[in-house]
């Protein structure tokens, strides 16, 4: 599948996977994982982007714990239509911006979060795109977490398989992220495997 295609397809998703679908399920598990690696190492002032971040529950739970200094991009265009609804304080206080990462990242300055995270986003960027990974440091002054599928466990069929597909439809580009963000200058504090995922946190230089 070209690189068009899959943001084309994640663009116009309904139903399952959608902004409304994560909005419904509200924060969980990994918005308590997220907001305790960016409070400890950075506080409550820092400056936090979410990538491919939906309708918002991950920001919505720092958000209620402190967190004022909040942003997000999402590449459907619906996502914040959804968030005016079910976090309407949210979408109230934070900057948004519709697009893909490919596209938005590089209009951003150097250093211009304190924090970047992504939750299951950066497992569906395709290989020809794998250059925004430099982007995503490029604007992170101090932490980076990724709560992304890396293929975890033989039981799922994955085990060492590069890609995989969700409901035979998306492709899902397993990668070991530890390699990817330490040859950009990341050092690997936090490695937490999930059932699903597996939450890694980097400081940067």
């Amino acid at each position: 599948m070209n690189p068009d295609k899959v943001r084309d397809d994640w663009a116009e998703r309904e139903g399952e996977f959608s902004p409304r679908y994560y909005a419904h399920k509200g924060p969980d598990d990994t918005s308590e994982a997220l907001l305790s690696a960016v409070e400890f190492y950075i506080g409550t002032d820092a400056r936090v982007l979410e990538l491919g971040c939906g309708s918002g529950r991950h920001l919505e739970h720092l958000r209620r714990n402190g967190f004022e200094r909040l942003a997000g991009v999402d590449i459907n265009d619906e996502s914040f239509d959804v968030m005016d609804g079910y976090f309407p304080d949210l979408a109230a206080t934070g900057e948004f911006h519709t697009g893909a990462i490919e596209d938005l990242l590089p209009a951003f300055d150097d250093g211009a979060f304190d924090a970047v995270y992504s939750v299951e986003t950066l497992q569906h960027v395709h290989p020809d795109d794998a250059w925004v990974f430099e982007e995503v440091v490029r604007v992170a002054s101090e932490l980076l977490v990724t709560v992304e599928n890396e293929g975890n466990g033989a039981e799922r069929g994955r085990e060492g398989a590069q890609v995989s597909y969700v409901n035979d439809e998306f492709p899902l580009y397993h990668r070991n992220w530890r390699d990817v963000f330490s040859e950009l200058g990341g050092v690997q504090v936090v490695k937490e495997p999930t059932k699903r995922d597996t939450i890694r946190a980097f400081k940067l230089a």
